[in-house]
């Protein structure tokens, strides 16, 4: 059983049996599990923690701790830009379960952990599985931690090689707000897959930059179904925002 795990640096934690109690938030390309519901207490949260954060154009992935017990408090993450093929994206392990479970810092100091940069996507976008790189499919996972509801710490030879979020389509929303507690529709479903398609598959991503019809076509059609969908409009509304840049840049309309 995994008791401490590593980041990026050879900052350590030790792994609690208690997982943060929040509704992780799905904002565009952002994972954010953390207890703010503004801008204010946003700046008031990272003034009074301490971990992995975001400075100015820095982006890492964030991991904040409170002082006083040095548990984790909060989380962020950012989804890749680019997905992995379908046959990589099938050869990640469905072993070991995840174990829920927190972390508490072996000491107060600040550190950096690096973002992932490949994507794996499950069947039908059920899972989103973000990893260090592919080379980590080469091994077995050794712990699935799960430090919230739906969102896990990937480890492997005692280190963070990555994180994954089970039905991410629950959980996407805009801004502060807290995720629609209604089962996502079938809809939002399908559309959530057709825009992963078009900001992560990398010959579509190509089509649309250089003009291509096809793709074109494909982001004005989704475009249109969410601005048209009227069921599950919260979510919408999230996929819209997902796919806004691109619409901007290379709408064409």
């Amino acid at each position: 059983m995994t008791t401490r795990i590593e980041f990026d640096g050879g900052w350590s934690a030790a792994v609690t049996g208690e997982p943060l109690d929040l509704v992780p938030r799905l904002v565009g390309t952002s994972l954010y599990v953390f207890p703010y519901a503004d801008r204010e207490e946003r700046e008031r949260f990272f003034a009074d923690t301490f971990g992995s954060q975001d400075w100015l154009w820095d982006l890492p992935d964030i991991f904040r701790f409170a002082p006083g017990d040095r548990k984790l408090v909060g989380a962020g993450f950012r989804i890749p830009e680019e997905a992995a093929s379908g046959e990589d994206s099938a050869r990640v392990p469905l072993t070991p379960e995840v174990r829920p479970g927190g972390l508490r810092a072996e000491e107060v100091k600040d550190f950096r952990h690096e973002v992932c940069t490949v994507l794996c996507r499950a069947p039908g976008d059920t899972v989103l599985t973000c990893l260090r790189d592919l080379d980590v499919l080469d091994e077995p996972l050794e712990a699935r931690i799960g430090i919230a509801p739906d969102v896990a710490l990937l480890v492997q030879h005692g280190t963070v090689v990555g994180w994954s979020l089970t039905d991410p389509v629950r959980y996407l929303t805009t801004g502060f707000a807290a995720p629609d507690p209604l089962p996502p529709s079938p809809a939002t479903r399908r559309l959530l897959t057709e825009c992963l398609d078009l900001v992560t598959v990398v010959p579509v991503v190509d089509g649309l930059v250089d003009g291509e019809p096809a793709a074109l076509a494909r982001l004005q059609a989704a475009d249109r179904a969410l601005r048209e969908q009227r069921e599950d409009r919260h979510r919408a509304d999230a996929l819209l925002e997902l796919i806004a840049t691109y619409v901007e840049d290379y709408g064409n309309w």
